[in-house]
């Protein structure tokens, strides 16, 4: 059996700007809120993943939704907040920084990752309890012979890979971050 992590399709939201601090947090809160892009097609490997499914899961984000919309093509999937993106506070910069959205998310990560940088928002250690729980209800429909296939987020799924290495998953197929890449566990040999 199989468990696949796949990331959201592309955001309709622009990253070809230059914002402040406060100007990306507000930018991460349309982010988390918007839709995909327009006209995208999900690549043809991950429509027969989903066709081969046996359960299909989506973060509650409006962007995994659709992303998983367009790869069920009608098909019926539950959603779960259990898989949301981890938050991206930015880090305590003075207003005068501006940076890309993608830069700031960059440094974000980077602060909430090693700096416990959250701004009250999760934690990184609450974020870990969340992609733990996450790989234990994957694993255990896996182990029920279950295909299993989740539409979320770049770095929560990573996450979620760590855990499910932890528990016996081994990674077979990672496609990293880009949008739509998918990252493929099956249980390993004892």
């Amino acid at each position: 059996m199989r468990i696949v992590l796949a990331r959201h399709g592309e955001p309709a939201l622009s990253r070809k700007i230059n914002l402040p601090p406060k100007g990306y947090l507000s930018w991460w809160a349309q982010y988390e809120e918007g839709s995909l892009k327009a006209g995208q097609t999900p690549p043809s490997d991950l429509v027969s993943i989903a066709q081969a499914a046996d359960i299909i899961i989506a973060s509650t984000r409006p962007r995994a939704i659709e992303s998983a919309q367009a790869v069920c093509d009608g098909r019926a999937f539950s959603s779960d907040a259990l898989f949301i993106e981890a938050p991206l506070p930015p880090p305590p910069f003075p207003s005068i920084v501006r940076m890309s959205p993608r830069h700031w998310g960059f440094l974000s990560r980077f602060w909430w990752w090693f700096f416990n940088n959250h701004a009250g928002q999760e934690s990184r250690a609450e974020a870990t309890v969340r992609a733990a729980e996450a790989a234990r209800q994957l694993s255990e429909m896996g182990d029920q012979g279950r295909n299993v296939l989740v539409v979320a987020h770049g770095f929560f799924n990573e996450m979620i890979g760590l855990e499910l290495k932890r528990l016996g998953w081994k990674l077979v197929k990672d496609q990293g971050y880009n949008y739509w890449a998918q990252k493929h566990f099956v249980r390993r040999k004892a």
